[in-house]
């Protein structure tokens, strides 16, 4: 007696997905494997051949004037020039992205590639079968011999034939699953390490950012098949799927010519069954595709979104960069990453969701249907000719049609997604411009006595402004002494120190470190001797710990390193009054709002706590000294660190800048630079630099800037 059909189809999908769980290549408990070196060998081959940015910038270009460029993710006009452009970019971007995806797992896409085949094989495999069941059922009911048993028996044998194919169609899904996560971990991981390579005056650029939004259009586009109108190399893999299913489906109509079915009939038959869709394509427009992309988990999706809302900001780059968070970003952000996406650790029956995006389309077959039934009265007069072969014929031609709607469809969005995947490995061959030369890169060299600053006649203009935000900068400013930089508001003075800690880069001038020009050093190799507090600094919405700790990362889980810092700058009081001390959550500037997201420090049973404007300021005073008392650090910038506190705070911070810029023995060694409205803080400089429209045009000590009675002296004696 034949098993019933539920419990049947129930056994064969258990079975599939038990073997797709043991198969080789990703171990459930096993991290997926960092990049390999493939990376650096790819981006050392781009950086070889620099028109790769040339080629993407040139699908761009609007054909009628060539010097305006199509939106960012516009789609690309089919030319004979773009047909061109796309086969380059095929060839440079390809090749090295899908090894990097064949390195992961070799043996899965191996199974995925060869499933993919056979999965096309399925529709015309299906209409046979289903053709020979009613063949065998119309013979049996010809002769007389039919009974009860034959149709047990025939649905039996279809059952299994489905239930074989659901099971394979189960493996490949799953395991198709696995590998597309890894994918998608592979190159967000790439994008987002690059992201936090590039430097200001790189992201400054609107044809970069152009690139980047490409760019990140092409990553997205591997959260699912199709997803934005593109999609990824990875679903380009099921192409194969197409081109096996319309081979077969004309294999089995040319076999219908051996039943008696003259070729000619068969060729008509295709030619009225398309033209009316050819018709409708003709008049339609774009597909619209609109997949779902799931459930993610609440504090994993917050985590990932606030690293990469880091990496992405503007507002925070400057103490991204200063501190070197880069590293710990990019940790963080793959661990929330490859546990979100099931890569860190598969849980059973966590990677057999599927969502499928319903399709339409009308088609103006109605108006042909008179000629659809010309060739099947044809096939019809056949003796050969039997309800099994008519099925099929019928079957084979509709399923033909809508594979190659598919396959032209498929194809036409490859073609557009050529062009997002040049700009993603454009973007991973962008090299920040403030990043010397490897020939030309000298490492620095610490003095142990402070930085020593010299500057000729620097200039520096925001991006699309005609008027230079500094023009002919001069000063000097020896190892270990203090630098005041006064002036009124928009003078420039912020500008000035953003330019000093190599977050803007200068257009014209000179700048030495210690006697070497400062470009020839790398910034990330400058900033770990210098900290700051910036102007703008960034409010994160994380614990009091997490605040002051990512101003020296490596210490960042030191109880006693944030404490040391937070009672340098005068914040003990204000951390002891909050309602759980440094583990109290702040409420931030909006970017991030889960305590988890930033430093991992575990909820919080409390609301986000506010903070006055002074007391935020004594946080971020206190991010500068986890890392300001460090030995190798040899540069501290203070941009109007005291604007919000009293008097008392204000000669606080001062007096510990003092301590901690120098030894044991009372020796300098460190060069303190600060901004301040405040003339009578001033005074303590060694050197003041009194500025106004981008400029400065008093330098000297306090003394010698009284005595000349010039803006100084004025703006002096007016304040006190």
């Amino acid at each position: 007696m034949p098993l019933p059909p539920s419990s049947l189809f129930t056994d064969v999908i258990h079975l599939a997905s038990s073997v797709v769980r043991n198969l080789p290549g990703c171990p459930h408990d096993a991290p997926l494997k960092p990049p390999t070196s493939r990376e650096r060998v790819k981006r050392d081959a781009l950086e070889e051949s620099p028109d790769l940015y040339a080629v993407w910038l040139a699908s761009r270009r609007i054909a009628e004037n060539g010097t305006e460029h199509l939106p960012p993710a516009a789609q690309r006009p089919f030319s004979f020039q773009n047909l061109a452009l796309a086969c380059t970019l095929s060839k440079r971007c390809a090749p090295e992205l899908l090894s990097c995806l064949w390195d992961a797992h070799p043996f899965r896409i191996s199974l995925m590639v060869t499933l993919d085949v056979v999965r096309g094989i399925f529709p015309a495999f299906r209409g046979y079968s289903q053709a020979v069941m009613i063949d065998e059922l119309q013979r049996n009911m010809t002769s007389g011999n039919f009974t009860l048993s034959h149709v047990i028996h025939q649905g039996t044998m279809e059952l299994v034939r489905m239930s074989v194919e659901a099971a394979i169609d189960n493996i490949a899904t799953s395991n198709e699953n696995i590998v597309h996560n890894s994918a998608r971990f592979l190159v967000e991981r790439r994008q987002l390490e690059q992201r936090l390579r590039l430097d200001v005056p790189t992201l400054s650029d609107p044809l970069v950012r152009d690139l980047l939004q490409e760019s990140d259009t092409f990553v997205r586009s591997f959260n699912g098949f199709s997803a934005f109108g593109v999609f990824s190399p990875f679903d380009a893999m099921r192409l194969l799927t197409l081109v096996s299913e319309v081979l077969t489906h004309l294999w089995v109509l040319s076999s219908l010519t051996f039943g008696g079915t003259p070729l000619s009939i068969v060729f008509l038959s295709v030619a009225v069954t398309v033209l009316p869709s050819m018709l409708s394509w003709l008049t339609y427009g774009h597909d619209n595709w609109d997949c779902p992309n799931g459930q993610l988990g609440g504090q994993l999706a917050a985590k990932q979104e606030a690293m990469r809302g880091l990496a992405h900001s503007d507002a925070h780059r400057p103490e991204i960069l200063l501190f070197d968070l880069g590293p710990w970003i990019l940790k963080s952000w793959s661990r929330a990453r490859k546990s979100l996406l099931g890569l860190e650790r598969r849980h059973h029956g966590g990677d057999n969701n599927l969502s499928f995006c319903p399709l339409s389309r009308v088609y103006l077959n109605g108006m042909f249907s008179a000629f659809h039934n010309v060739p099947l009265l044809l096939v019809l007069s056949s003796s050969s000719t039997s309800v099994g072969t008519f099925t099929l014929y019928r079957s084979t031609l509709q399923s033909l049609l809508l594979t190659a709607e598919a396959l032209l469809r498929t194809l036409r969005m490859a073609f557009q997604g050529v062009f997002l995947m040049g700009a993603f490995c454009a973007a991973t061959a962008l090299k920040p411009r403030l990043q010397p030369d490897a020939q030309k890169a000298i490492p620095y060299s610490p003095s142990g006595v402070g930085m020593a600053i010299d500057a000729q006649n620097l200039s520096f203009s925001y991006p699309g402004s005609r008027v230079p935000a500094l023009h002919n900068i001069t000063l000097t400013v020896e190892a270990g002494e203090t630098l005041a930089i006064v002036g009124y508001n928009g003078s420039g003075k912020t500008t000035l120190a953003n330019v000093l800690l190599r977050i803007y880069d200068f257009e014209s001038g000179s700048l030495r470190v210690n006697g070497v020009d400062i470009q020839r050093l790398d910034p990330r190799d400058f900033h770990a001797h210098a900290s700051a507090v910036f102007q703008g600094f960034s409010k994160f919405s994380t614990s009091v710990k997490g605040n002051v700790g990512i101003g020296f990362v490596p210490e960042m889980d030191s109880a006693d390193a944030v404490s040391t810092a937070i009672e340098l700058a005068g914040a003990a009081d204000l951390v002891r009054s909050l309602p759980e001390g440094v583990r109290t959550r702040l409420d931030g500037d909006g970017l991030n709002r889960s305590c988890e997201a930033c430093c991992g420090d575990g909820p919080a049973s409390h609301t986000p706590h506010g903070l006055s404007g002074g007391e935020w300021q004594r946080i971020a005073i206190s991010r500068a000294f986890m890392r300001a008392r460090r030995p190798e650090v040899e540069l501290l910038v203070f941009d109007e660190p005291t604007s919000s506190l009293d008097a008392h705070a204000q000669k606080h911070v001062f007096d510990t800048i003092e301590k901690i810029s120098r030894s044991p023995d009372g020796d300098r060694t460190k060069t303190v630079i600060f901004i301040t409205h405040r003339l009578a803080t001033a005074r303590r400089a060694d050197k003041i630099a009194m500025m106004e429209n981008g400029t400065i045009i008093e330098f000297g000590t306090h003394e010698q800037l009284l005595s000349r009675n010039g803006r100084y002296a004025s703006l002096y004696h007016a304040s006190v």
